[in-house]
């Protein structure tokens, strides 16, 4: 909407709602090759049954028409739409000191129908070097019933009973934002003096931030390890660089931008030091740099080997938020499919906040028959149905099921 002129207030202001629908119609009537294009189309044709394209001049017609659905529709409301989408398992993201108090208010009703289970985002108490870490840190005491936590090790005794309580309302999976993957050996004696020094106030240098994180993700790591939890990492983005446009709007509103991060030897340091005592939990691994798909798809070749018979345990995350396209998604799949087996493959997420949303992982669907389906046609797979069965159906399905142990 930015880019095709529209004013500020018709983006994130105040302006009547209706305005601000037609004014996205405007600006999706140039969004000519543009996934956003697809999703909206998908939503309006999955939900609505409205296949009229969205412009400027239907724009009054559609909004007449979906405004009137949403209010009379029983199968529009949240869980509707949620039944409609065929969804099984949500799989939320929670800071630790969430009491949950939704989560069990959802798992105490018989009438739900699908599972919600939180997942665990200790971001907060690992990026030492934000400015809210300090009081982050008081927040973290007060939910294990303390003052505070004097010691680094309090921090993780105080993460690791987080960890136990949400794993007790279902949890089974993890998700650590960093704008790359440290990794700087640490002792605790050295983790506590940091951490020592971040409480009293004083600036960490960058060797003093990685030391801390590395300290603390590698004992999550094995603590997840222990309690069949999945370490998902995402990593690779520029946060607010728009500094005018911060300070008048503030965080999450449009000026994030990939970043280049080059950590690749890290990360794999970080995954050898936790095989090394086979204590690496599951791991899937995001990056928002497509350049980065091959160096993560061999890194996570060189440690697939484990005596439980998992499959392709560390996982080439799929493509997400801005390579969320089908161009994305195809040259993460190829990327995975040329290092390792696309077909152990656990598919799809999307982190909206949309519950029409939802078509983004038919959209993901079609776009992996599409690009399975070139290959057979081109001779590179035979035309075997069985065999094409148990690949699609995996990856849109079944692989995820076992991968997050989901029953």
């Amino acid at each position: 909407m930015r880019a095709a002129g529209i004013p500020e207030e018709l983006v994130t202001g105040n302006a009547d709602p209706y305005e601000r629908f037609a004014a996205f119609a405007s600006a999706l009537e140039m969004a000519i090759g543009n996934p956003m294009y697809h999703w909206c189309h998908l939503e309006l044709k999955k939900y609505f049954g409205i296949t009229t394209p969205l412009t400027s001049s239907t724009a009054k017609e559609i909004w007449d028409k979906t405004s009137e659905m949403l209010q009379n529709d029983p199968e529009l409301t949240v869980r509707g739409i949620i039944r409609k989408s065929n969804v099984m398992f949500i799989g939320t993201t929670d800071d630790p000191v969430s009491d949950l108090s939704w989560h069990e208010k959802i798992a105490a009703d018989p009438t739900i129908g699908f599972m919600v289970c939180p997942s665990f985002r200790p971001d907060k108490a690992v990026n030492i070097n934000k400015p809210e870490f300090n009081s982050y840190i008081k927040l973290l005491a007060a939910s294990v019933g303390k003052e505070d936590l004097g010691s680094c090790n309090d921090v993780l005794d105080a993460l690791y009973e987080r960890v136990d309580f949400f794993k007790a309302h279902g949890a089974r999976a993890t998700d650590h934002g960093l704008d790359y993957v440290p990794f700087r050996k640490c002792s605790q004696e050295e983790a506590d003096s940091i951490y020592k020094k971040a409480r009293a106030g004083s600036t960490l240098t960058a060797d003093e931030t990685e030391k801390y994180q590395t300290y603390m993700l590698i004992n999550l790591a094995k603590k997840y390890h222990k309690e069949n939890f999945i370490m998902e990492i995402h990593y690779s983005c520029t946060r607010n660089v728009n500094e005018k446009r911060f300070d008048l709007q503030g965080p999450d509103t449009g000026y994030d931008m990939i970043a280049k991060s080059n950590c690749g030897d890290e990360l794999s340091m970080f995954l050898s030091e936790l095989d090394k005592t086979d204590e690496l939990p599951k791991t899937i691994i995001f990056s928002l740099d497509h350049n980065d798909f091959n160096l993560i798809g061999t890194c996570a070749a060189a440690f697939q080997g484990n005596e439980s018979g998992l499959k392709s345990r560390i996982q080439l995350g799929a493509a997400w938020w801005f390579l969320d396209s089908r161009d994305g998604m195809e040259e993460q799949m190829r990327s995975l499919a040329n290092a390792g087996l696309l077909g152990c493959f656990i598919g799809m997420l999307t982190d909206s906040r949309s519950f029409l949303s939802y078509t983004r992982h038919d959209y993901f669907r079609r776009i992996m028959c599409n690009l399975i389906g070139t290959w057979v046609e081109d001779g590179e797979y035979p035309a075997d149905e069985e065999a094409l069965k148990k690949i699609v159906q995996g990856i849109s399905h079944y692989n995820a099921l076992d991968y997050f142990n989901i029953k």
